[in-house]
């Protein structure tokens, strides 16, 4: 079993606070705005963490998207050293870094497996791998549970309604979208309540209900889709400049592992309890929550394979964590259906 990560953990968990740090506060330019619930939370939280191992001599100064850096740029500036260090989704990068992709995969890995392949099934030590060549070092410390399936203004009731659909949505699913004659694309959080409200596009996906409240989604969509089948769970990560990250110290590095567990652990627990309560919220103020129907879901996971295997034939490091994780989720989920117990 690969448990360097943990093993670092323990480590700096039994270390005085009072360590010294070398890198100090670290520049972290988020993809996201600095306040937005929950997807900035676990970073704030990873900082709080940070300053309470050092005794305040390690943390985050965090900037929004936008603030210094657009959002559609940290990549290359964290690799060129402009800046030390970046806060961004996964598959945001997949265009650069196609083994990104594998930060959310339709029809994919839950939260719960996500997190156990990345840190304990060898997934991060492959995805390092593709980052590699930018002098880039990744640490997932923020896995997202699944999101709703999206918010649009007309009903789906057949694949033939993606036909035409212009929508804000982000990585593979895009494709898979698009091979039903949708024009699917990336949009920064800051941008897509405007180009909803505008007409833009026509609908949108973006994250867990409590984030979507804070972007206003349901002032301006009816229909409000589940499942997320695009991405039943998806990878957020710190990225890290390579000389910045080989310039701390042996327990700096440490402390840092340590404190990215913290988030993740509390990103998995957080997410499930949270939503119904705001699902609730919208449905009282008008929104039409819905699944979408079983032979839509059927007809997207074919498409979805087809798209997965000429990406995995196309690419051979995704190819190799596309395995990896279908490996790793099968044989974890035989356990967990070895262990489920019948409903009342």
């Amino acid at each position: 079993m690969k448990n360097s990560t943990l093993t670092a953990a323990f480590v700096a968990g039994s270390m005085a606070f009072g360590a010294t740090a070398q890198a100090d506060i670290l520049d972290v330019h988020m993809n996201i705005p600095k306040d937005l619930t929950f997807l900035a939370d676990s970073a704030k939280l990873m900082d709080e963490t940070l300053r309470n191992m050092s005794g305040g001599d390690s943390g985050f100064q965090l900037y929004g998207a936008g603030e210094l850096v657009p959002a559609g740029e940290i990549l290359e500036n964290v690799s060129s050293g402009a800046i030390p260090a970046g806060w961004s989704f996964l598959g945001q990068w997949g265009g650069q870094v196609p083994v990104a992709q594998i930060g959310a995969t339709p029809f994919g890995a839950g939260p719960e497996a996500l997190a156990a392949w990345l840190h304990v099934g060898g997934g991060l030590e492959i995805v390092q791998r593709g980052f590699d060549p930018l002098n880039i070092k990744i640490m997932a410390c923020h896995v997202t549970n699944p999101e709703p399936g999206g918010w649009f203004n007309k009903e789906i009731n057949s694949v033939e309604d993606f036909n035409g659909l212009k929508m804000r949505m982000s990585g593979v699913g895009a494709r898979v979208l698009n091979e039903f004659g949708a024009s699917a694309q990336y949009l920064p959080a800051g941008e897509i309540y405007l180009a909803l409200e505008r007409g833009r596009i026509d609908a949108t996906e973006f994250s867990l209900p409590i984030i979507d409240k804070d972007l206003g989604f349901n002032q301006i969509a009816k229909y409000y889709y589940y499942p997320g089948w695009h991405q039943p769970g998806s990878a957020d990560i710190l990225m890290i400049n390579m000389d910045v990250w080989n310039g701390m110290s042996e327990t700096e590095q440490a402390m840092y592992e340590a404190a990215c567990q913290v988030s993740l652990q509390w990103t998995l627990a957080y997410a499930p309890s949270a939503q119904i309560p705001q699902i609730e919220e919208f449905e009282a103020g008008g929104t039409i929550v819905k699944t979408f129907p079983d032979e839509v879901l059927a007809e997207l996971r074919v498409v979805t394979e087809r798209v997965l295997n000429a990406e995995a034939e196309k690419d051979p490091l995704y190819g190799e964590a596309y395995r990896s994780m279908k490996d790793f989720v099968a044989s974890s989920g035989r356990w967990t259906a070895l262990q489920t117990l019948p409903a009342e």
